[in-house]
């Protein structure tokens, strides 16, 4: 018979997300919060525990509600493919101009400051082992993880916020893309160190190529959707058109270029953002991945915490682990804002909305995993930075949006 399992837990990962993210607003906490928390109360995190601590339970262990399969997981790598598409064609192309330089330096700063800081702590911990040892590799590596920011979870919250297509949300957004590539041209440096991966000049070629073709075939590109929108304006058709652009873009960046998927969906969503229908298309999508994709990229990051390798010393080194890589981001990416002539508010604002790390943190451990940087113990203290910074970050800007309205 065939296996149906999968339907089962898509229809536990969308009920119980719905629940807790509408629990979530009711504490007037942003709904993406309360999706993370029902991955984790759904997944390996909460049984896990229950096992161990509750002895009648060693005999008979209580069961995962839902694992994190493969379904699930490209399920959820859809879901922010999406997410971060919508960013794009609400992407005001006017401010995005205005906040080029400036998202650029405090992309920069979102990087080296997260990757000096993390390879410091890292040493501290395990030893430095002098210039060119394992440590010293290992350490960089902890600083790359930490560098890397996933804008996703503050798209979906500076959403719901109404406040994605302003100066702050397309700041925070242009500079978390420009963020990517460093961080990728980064990586690549750390690895190549380590003998396992191709020269650094040639993934730096490749970032230029992706984005010079990405800007040449984008003139032709919206050329195309601009006929097509005067021909059949307000038509399904150019919604379905538009995914299927952004789909290619997302396959295209990271197959042929080594840049992350959800890039090149940013950048589908930034050549049709003048569209004339293009908040009609934005509208469209937003349907889908609001009832299914977004709720199951959220709950995933819940599905894969799990404290089964935790000991004391993990347990102290994840905890600063948090707490470095979230105040690197904002004392670096903040800073940078102000020297930017960003009043004080929004600076902090640009620095807390950059602090959010997710599937590019666990691409990035995945990478220095299979390289052998680091080993399976790690990717505690890296769940534990997506869940705390995917929580945290959605009440910070809420809460600082409020007391500080203005953009």
């Amino acid at each position: 018979m065939e296996d149906l399992s999968f339907l089962r837990d898509l229809a536990i990962i969308l009920c119980v997300a719905k629940l807790f993210g509408i629990a979530a607003r009711k504490f007037r906490a942003p709904e993406v919060v309360g999706e993370i928390l029902a991955g984790v109360l759904i997944g390996p995190a909460v049984v896990g525990i229950l096992n161990n601590v509750i002895p009648a339970l060693a005999e008979a262990p209580l069961p995962v509600l839902v694992d994190e399969s493969n379904f699930i997981s490209q399920m959820a790598k859809i879901g922010v493919i999406m997410l971060m598409f919508e960013a794009g064609l609400s992407t005001d192309m006017q401010k995005l101009k205005q906040t080029g330089v400036k998202a650029t330096a405090i992309a920069c700063a979102g990087v080296f400051v997260p990757l000096i800081s993390g390879a410091v702590l890292f040493m501290a911990f395990y030893g430095w082992g002098g210039f060119g040892s394992d440590q010293m590799l290992q350490g960089l590596f902890i600083g790359t993880i930490i560098a890397a920011t996933s804008v996703s979870i503050t798209v979906a919250a500076l959403k719901e916020l109404g406040k994605l297509n302003g100066l702050i949300g397309t700041t925070i957004t242009s500079s978390a893309i420009i963020d990517d590539v460093i961080g990728i041209i980064v990586l690549t440096f750390v690895l190549s160190a380590r003998g396992t991966e191709t020269n650094i000049w040639m993934i730096i070629l490749k970032a230029i190529l992706f984005f010079a073709i990405a800007i040449i075939s984008g003139f032709v590109v919206y050329k195309i959707f601009s006929w097509l929108d005067k021909r059949y304006e307000h038509t399904r058709r150019i919604p379905i058109a538009s995914l299927v652009y952004c789909l290619i873009m997302a396959f295209v960046a990271e197959r042929y270029f080594g840049i992350a998927d959800i890039t090149g969906a940013y950048v589908a969503g930034v050549v049709l953002c003048n569209l004339h229908d293009a908040s009609y298309v934005e509208r469209r999508i937003d349907i889908s991945a609001y009832m299914v994709f977004a709720p199951v990229f959220f709950a995933s990051i819940g599905l894969k915490v799990s404290f089964e390798t935790m000991n004391l010393k993990l347990l102290l080194f994840s905890v600063c682990f948090v707490i470095v890589a979230c105040l690197s981001k904002i004392f670096g990416c903040g800073g940078v804002a102000r020297l930017c002539k960003f009043k004080g508010n929004d600076a902090l604002k640009i620095g807390v909305g950059m602090m959010t790390r997710g599937e590019v943190a666990l691409i990035t451990a995945s990478k220095g995993l299979a390289a052998g940087l680091i080993t399976e113990d790690f990717f505690t203290a890296v769940i534990l930075l997506i869940l705390v910074s995917s929580i945290t970050v959605p009440i910070l800007l809420k809460s600082m949006f409020k007391k500080y309205p203005a953009d």
